[in-house]
């Protein structure tokens, strides 16, 4: 008897989707490929939106799903007799699957740091993005479920958190009673929100810290600043993709806030969390973008100074409206923006790293010679190199001693 293989191909895309192109296109070549009775689980971002082509690309598929889309039936399949002329097998078309605490998870990341996701899906319409269409909409977890995968983590010697979603700072808000709004700031009064767990979170025992990844800048609010500041475990680093300054930008963007909007929030957030670090992303060579509009984006990245800023060359998302619009810019332009706008932060950066030197500080040891502060998110941003061996996956407090480009030596 033939025993058919099941093989879970996985496109882990979707985060930064600007910059991906056709992203299932790898596995429609590898699977025209395949010479064996194989039995393929298409588990994959782009498969909502593409799934004629990979249906007809082999009858080796057995079963198409977004990543979302896990039902028991997925499990069901590993081992099975290869039929002829296997069936296709659709599982739920449209995205309502939540992770949680009880589904199985096999984390690939170190033992002393995690990624927890605590919503799924996003409500946002923006114009380069098509996120909603291939996850749905936001759809978060109870605090139930979130609290009780932290303590697992922390029982397993993990001693870094970082909170993720497509919209973390809409957490809990699609559980209201009374629908909230698209651009509707953190406020506990109505129901969970992600003040609420970070308040609950602060209450768990242990060394830890927390990092907030992928909030939107609509829906910060007063509460929200206010308790970071007092939760001690809350790292001091806010990710927040503005994608641009330019108010024309941001509304063919769709980014539903505004440069007044974003230039009041930065100041309430750099007066509200003392020594906080910023982290942001730009998209340069959108459709349309003028050399005044990119010009305006420089003129800001001077002014801030953010922390960590990192830039992103738009690319067309299939089935974006974006995608669609004129004035589609030219690769060489976009390139050279590209390296103008980094060149800028490579410098700004590189004068923060200075500043820092004799200061002390909290790092997480990440390889015997290398740590993390609170400003620096695991694989994106800068490290610490340490002149003495510490051991890997604790805190440990140095003193800064210089600046190596965008590094720390301690």
């Amino acid at each position: 008897m033939k025993i058919g293989i099941s093989i879970r191909a996985v496109d882990r895309g979707g985060k930064l989707r600007v910059q991906r192109n056709r992203p299932s296109d790898g596995i429609e070549r590898k699977i025209r490929r395949i010479r064996f009775t194989l039995h393929f689980q298409l588990v994959q971002l782009a498969v909502a939106r593409r799934r004629e082509k990979l249906r007809q690309a082999t009858n080796a598929v057995r079963q198409i799903a977004g990543r979302e889309n896990q039902t028991p039936k997925m499990d069901e399949l590993s081992l099975i007799p290869a039929p002829s002329s296997p069936a296709l097998v659709e599982v739920n078309s449209r995205p309502t699957y939540i992770p949680d605490y009880s589904t199985p998870r096999f984390r690939l990341t170190p033992r002393h740091f995690a990624y927890l996701k605590i919503a799924e899906g996003c409500n946002h319409p923006c114009s380069f993005c098509v996120i909603p269409q291939m996850r749905g909409k936001h759809r978060s977890r109870t605090p139930k479920s979130v609290l009780a995968e932290i303590r697992g983590l922390l029982s397993e010697g993990v001693r870094e958190i970082n909170l993720i979603s497509q919209d973390t700072t809409y957490y809990g808000m699609d559980l209201w009673t009374a629908k909230a709004g698209p651009r509707q700031p953190v406020d506990s009064t109505r129901g969970p929100t992600l003040a609420g767990l970070l308040r609950e979170i602060q209450e768990i025992e242990g060394d830890f810290w927390v990092r907030l990844l992928y909030t939107h800048p609509a829906h910060w609010s007063d509460e929200l600043i206010e308790t970071i500041a007092r939760c001690d475990k809350v790292a001091r680093y806010i990710d927040i993709p503005l994608q641009h300054i330019d108010d024309s930008m941001l509304g063919r963007m769709r980014r539903e806030t505004s440069r007044q909007h974003i230039e009041e929030l930065i100041q309430r957030l750099r007066i509200g969390i003392a020594g906080v670090s910023l982290r942001t992303t730009f998209i340069v060579g959108f459709p349309g973008e003028t050399e005044a509009e990119f010009a305006s984006l420089l003129e800001f990245i001077r002014r801030v100074r953010f922390e960590r800023l990192g830039i992103f060359k738009y690319s067309q998302e299939e089935g974006s409206r974006a995608a669609k619009m004129p004035g589609q810019v030219p690769v060489k332009i976009k390139n050279a923006r590209y390296r103008t706008a980094m060149s800028i932060q490579r410098e700004i950066a590189h004068e923060i790293a200075r500043e820092k030197t004799g200061r002390e500080l909290k790092l997480l040891v990440d390889q015997p010679h290398v740590a993390r502060s609170e400003a620096d998110a695991p694989d994106v941003d800068a490290r610490v190199v340490l002149s003495k061996e510490a051991p890997v996956g604790e805190f440990v407090q140095r003193p800064i001693v210089g600046s190596r480009g965008y590094d720390l030596l301690a």
